[in-house]
């Protein structure tokens, strides 16, 4: 398994908040999915409120 650094922002009320998540994956793809569950089941928000800008392997 590859580990990436993924940064982006998301959407909390009306402001966005930014974060930079570790995630261990087999490549890029499943990497960004995980993000999007994550914070999907974590802070009940949707893909569409949640910007990826940049992933970068270990």
């Amino acid at each position: 398994m590859k580990k990436f650094v993924i940064k982006g922002k998301f959407k909390a009320g009306t402001n966005w908040e930014i974060f930079t998540k570790n995630v261990e994956s087999q490549n890029e793809k499943n990497a960004t999915d995980k993000v999007f569950s994550v914070f999907g089941s974590k802070h009940g928000i949707k893909r569409s409120q949640i910007q990826i800008e940049s992933i970068a392997e270990e």
